[in-house]
């Protein structure tokens, strides 16, 4: 995984530059406080407040049918309205402030001259102006505003959960070795070139390269290879990783910032600031909406007045449109589907690191499959060896082979191992161990020059082999000893349940899913045809797998890739929407949009069809809650003034509410959506 490490995917850089901005313009901007728990406080001490000012207002009275009048309460009233108005609506303000102070009109502008213009209005109307106070809008307006902003921040944060979890990986103090001697040191102290000491059962502190000892590393947590990895003499290690039962002496070789677990998780914040499309689309929405809100506010004034009627009833006019025209829903109709979509994804071990391209899930046309571990159980078992050199017989053949294949991960050693366990064969040693990426393995045992390799090596190298077990479907792995070929290896793999099933779900939603393999035609063929799938493409590579999503996207294929984000971490990036799938603990699939806990090919089914239900929520909640002015703000303004039918300040604001409630059961619909 060290070549992954710097790279970083693309996509979680094209609105980078962005970020920060979109924190000003939210009012989130943590300088000023506006964290989490300072929403929440707003919120409540306003809520505890707005109840006392419902119940000053005329408006509330006439409804719920009671009285409560006593000298100066109207003054009681107005000075309520006002705290909440500065507290509660102090980050809307701020908001408003650096928004136009940034030329980026948005939600924060929309809300703050809502509210302005409502407390201002009401506060004359106190003083003697004739007219209805808007103070009851005004208040509940920014107790949902605060609401609304809480959840939005509160999902960004529920995403920030495991980076906490990643941040606590990293020890704090390290046994520093001078002259032989342990010191205990604080590990931000660690230089490059110091030596440390990793004692059994520890975690690594820093990245860096052993210099003495060997040991097993679980580096689960970081690459998501869950089995122990062999680190002696040269291995590099990273920090975070946990120490099996040797003691290893490391040199350090990156610290503090740049570490690969910082990497990790700064990747991982950059992704989460982002803001998907949807939500830059309702920033846009509430952009044009001030505008609208603003222009359609002024004409209406303007308009009364040259029809010579009262400047207080124009006034009225004019502000009825402007704080109907600020709907609630629209602060609450994109967060609270974020909030939703994101903690019901984690709970069903779904990693959301890309908002849009989660959204973008149902734009997929193609989806791509890597077989080994995903499609299939990824327990390759051996079936059959083919003796091809009469000097040797098929348990001499494994003995040779297993010299090699201990010191691999792949499925096609672990087999290979299981194999050579039931059958009681002793292992022996091997020297020059080389891994070949997308070929195999070679190293000597016993002298001999063992290579095994799967069937490009072959091509590469122009040998000739009788397949005697071509008519097997399976993967073919070849033993060549001395460069000759002396046997076949044949493994064969088993298909999970779920993905019959899987197929099915992506098939009557109407998307093409192709299998990508580095076995052979044959194998492909028949899994391919056994799920019933739309094609295959084998004795693919893993550096060729980024190729073929560029083919498909060239065609104008929307591409989706699965894969396990260790040797398709280029494709997984190239592709439209990256899934990195079996690696709960991977955090390091980081080119991965998707994280996908299980290796349940049903949940990328899942995950594509709740994607889209996911966009479409969002979509529908932005209708219900910007929709409604389509209506409101002309009947507001006055438009059917002549047919008796005005919109009063009240009736606007119970539409309004109407619309939040309407957006907030739609949000909660979601739930049903991942099962």
């Amino acid at each position: 995984m060290e070549n992954h490490t710097s790279h970083t995917n693309h996509k979680h850089h094209d609105g980078h530059e962005h970020a920060h901005e979109h924190m000003h313009a939210d009012g989130h901007d943590k300088h000023a406080g506006h964290n989490v728990a300072d929403f929440w406080r707003r919120f409540i001490v306003c809520t505890l407040i707005t109840i006392p000012a419902l119940a000053l207002s005329h408006m509330i009275q006439q409804w719920l049918g009671f009285e409560l009048t006593f000298q100066g309460d109207k003054y009681v009233l107005a000075t309520l309205s006002t705290f909440i108005f500065i507290y509660g609506g102090y980050p809307f303000l701020k908001g408003l402030y650096d928004e136009v102070k940034d030329k980026a009109i948005g939600m924060m502008t929309l809300i703050g001259v809502a509210i302005t213009v409502a407390w201002a209005y009401s506060v004359a109307i106190t003083f003697g102006l004739q007219g209805m106070d808007f103070y009851w809008e005004m208040a509940t307006l920014i107790d949902i505003m605060l609401i609304g902003h809480y959840f939005e921040m509160k999902s960004v944060m529920g995403a920030s959960r495991s980076l906490e979890l990643l941040v606590k990986m990293m020890p704090s103090t390290a046994h520093h070795l001078v002259d032989d001697k342990v010191h205990e040191m604080p590990v931000s102290e660690l230089k490059i070139g110091d030596m440390v000491l990793v004692k059994p059962g520890e975690k690594v502190p820093v990245d860096g390269v052993v210099i003495a000892g060997e040991s097993y590393l679980d580096e689960s947590m970081l690459t998501g290879e869950s089995k122990p990895i062999k680190k002696e003499k040269d291995s590099k290690v990273i920090g975070g990783a946990v120490n099996g039962n040797g003691s290893l002496t490391i040199k350090v070789s990156s610290t503090g910032k740049d570490s690969y677990l910082n990497k990790v998780i700064k990747l991982v914040e950059d992704a989460q600031k982002i803001k998907s499309k949807t939500q830059n689309f309702a920033d846009r929405a509430a952009k044009v909406l001030t505008f609208v809100a603003l222009g359609g506010g002024f004409i209406t004034l303007v308009v009364w007045l040259l029809l010579d009627f009262p400047f207080v009833f124009a006034l009225e006019r004019m502000v009825t449109v402007m704080v109907i025209s600020c709907p609630h829903a629209l602060g609450l109709a994109v967060p609270l589907v974020v909030a939703i979509s994101t903690s019901i994804s984690a709970q069903k071990g779904l990693l959301i690191r890309n908002r849009t391209a989660f959204e973008n899930a149902r734009l997929i046309t193609t989806i791509i499959f890597d077989k080994t571990g995903t499609l299939t159980k990824g327990s390759h078992q051996l079936q059959h060896v083919v003796v091809s050199d009469e000097h040797y017989d098929e348990n001499e053949l494994l003995r040779l082979a297993a010299g090699i294949e201990q010191h691999s991960e792949h499925y096609i050693a672990t087999g290979l191992m299981r194999k050579i366990k039931e059958l009681d064969i002793a292992t022996p040693k091997s020297e020059k161990f080389n891994y070949m990426p997308g070929k195999g393995l070679e190293g000597i045992v016993e002298g001999k020059n063992i290579k095994v390799v799967g069937p490009n090596y072959l091509k590469e190298q122009h040998m000739d082999v009788t397949q005697s077990s071509e008519d097997a479907t399976g993967t073919i792995v070849y033993i060549i000893i001395d460069n000759e070929v002396a046997g076949q290896f044949l493994f064969s793999d088993q298909i999970r349940e779920s993905s019959f099933e899987a197929i099915q779900q992506l098939k009557a939603a109407g998307i093409k899913n192709l299998l990508l393999t580095g076995d052979n035609e044959k194998v492909a063929k028949k899994v391919s045809e056994e799920l019933n799938m739309d094609g295959f493409l084998a004795n693919v590579l893993p550096h060729d797998k980024l190729e073929k999503v560029k083919e498909l996207q060239a065609d104008g294929e929307f591409v989706a890739m699965t894969g396990d984000g260790v040797n398709d971490a280029p494709a997984l990036a190239q592709a439209d929407v990256g899934i990195a799938v079996g690696s709960g603990t991977d955090v390091a699939a980081e080119t991965a949009d998707i994280i996908l806990v299980n290796s349940d090919p049903k949940d990328i089914a899942n995950l594509i069809l709740f994607g889209k239900a996911t966009y479409n929520k969002m979509i529908q909640n932005l209708w219900w809650a910007a929709g409604y002015n389509i209506i409101a703000i002309p009947l507001a303004a006055g438009i059917l003034y002549q047919f008796g039918i005005m919109l009063s300040p009240a009736a606007g604001a119970v539409l309004m509410s109407l619309s939040t409630i309407v957006v907030a059961i739609n949000a909660q619909m979601l739930k049903r959506h991942l099962v």
